[in-house]
């Protein structure tokens, strides 16, 4: 189950994403890959620290 969140939510940071960069006149590969990027570190600590805490869901 939580392998289909994390592709989802990857999914929507990579739309968000393109979204973002086609309403700001900005280049939407650049806007992809950063917005995923960040995205994906910012699970990945929000992770680590449920993890540090003993917190399962």
């Amino acid at each position: 189950m939580e392998y289909s969140i994390y592709g989802f939510a990857l999914f929507f940071l990579i739309v968000l994403g393109a979204l973002a960069a086609k309403t700001g006149g900005s280049s939407i590969i650049k806007a992809i890959i950063r917005i995923t990027f960040w995205g994906t570190v910012a699970m990945g600590l929000t992770a680590l620290v449920g993890y540090l805490f003993g917190v399962n869901l």
